[in-house]
């Protein structure tokens, strides 16, 4: 994997060079000091990965994304050195398209190597998630538990469900989708983002600024009311356990992706009962589609974000070749499609 380090901070970009000299598989490409030069350099040889600071003079981080997913689009990796205290811009960075962070002090100190395995290992998932086949609906199943028959029900919160799936890109398209989203929408909204288990509070928390909704990391056992937001907080594959409740099963250890969404749309078509829509926004590689497709297929309503007002066109695109998706609209228009559904 031919990977950039875009930071300015000497020391630092030492250490990457250190630990990436480690892999005789990733390739050092080129070292930019800032977001500007980033861009540039991207123009002239776009790597497989990019190792983005977020605190920069000049263009920063943020910016830096935004255009380079615009102009350019490849793998961005947020490597910072606070991410509590610059959580915003992280988000930010996230929501124009990177795929995930990780603080540089876990690089640093005498023992860097085992300092470092955490950045190896999330640089080694990115490496593979445009690689992974998809498995069949059949296959995903294997993993999630069995459940007993069901029984007379307790009372549903919501019989109303907006399933929604994103990857790279995901935390801006939530964002404009609940922003425009009623307070009183009549329907219980869960969502699966591809994110690691440590932002997944604080996303939540971004998420609940951003619109009039409650948002919460779902717990096992919670059960999806009208008005919250649930969204899958580990790297367990986040489902519906029976009709009305939602809970995590261990991920196999082949999984690319964590938590799967088309382990969680799948469990939809097998659990559910009531109405519901299935969406799929920006993301890398293919999760997802699969299961989109098989909600699709059980009558229910299915929707991907386009081409254009993507971060990154793979899931969706993914979708789209299979015909999962009953309709394929610009982010703007996701929550008017979600309320005409609901009304």
């Amino acid at each position: 994997m031919k990977i950039a380090i875009v930071n300015d901070v000497p020391m630092v970009v030492e250490i990457l060079r250190r630990v990436l000299a480690e892999w005789p598989e990733h390739q050092l490409l080129w070292v930019a000091q800032d977001g500007a030069q980033a861009v540039e350099l991207c123009a002239w040889q776009l790597p497989d990965l990019i190792l983005m600071d977020i605190v920069m003079p000049g263009v920063d981080g943020v910016e830096a994304t935004r255009r380079i997913m615009q102009q350019t689009p490849c793998p961005i990796l947020i490597v910072t050195a606070d991410i509590g205290a610059c959580a915003d811009k992280v988000y930010q960075a996230l929501g124009h398209g990177a795929l995930d962070a990780v603080d540089t002090p876990a690089l640093s100190g005498s023992d860097w190597r085992q300092g470092s395995a955490v950045l190896m290992e999330k640089i080694s998932r990115i490496g593979r998630m445009e690689r992974k086949p998809v498995r069949s609906p059949a296959a995903r199943v294997k993993t999630e538990p069995k459940t007993t028959p069901l029984m007379p029900a307790l009372p549903i919160a919501s019989d109303k469900l907006v399933a929604i799936g994103a990857s790279a890109g995901g935390p801006g398209a939530l964002a404009t989708i609940l922003r425009q989203l009623p307070d009183a929408f009549p329907a219980a909204i869960v969502i699966v983002q591809h994110i690691d288990p440590g932002f997944a509070g604080g996303m939540a928390g971004w998420l609940e600024q951003q619109s009039g909704l409650k948002v919460k990391v779902a717990q096992e056992g919670d059960r999806p009311q009208c008005g919250t937001v649930l969204m899958a907080g580990t790297n367990q594959h986040l489902l519906f356990r029976n009709r009305d409740s939602l809970g995590y099963v261990r991920e196999s250890p082949e999984d690319v992706y964590h938590p799967s969404i088309d382990v969680f749309f799948n469990s939809v078509v097998r659990q559910w009962r009531g109405q519901a829509v299935g969406v799929l926004l920006t993301g890398m590689g293919r999760d997802g589609a699969v299961g989109l497709k098989a909600m699709r297929d059980a009558g229910y309503h299915t929707i991907a974000q386009d081409r254009e007002s993507s971060s990154v066109y793979g899931m969706p695109k993914a979708a789209a070749a299979l015909d999962a998706a009953t309709e394929i609209l610009p982010i703007a228009n996701i929550a008017k499609a979600l309320a005409s559904q609901f009304t």
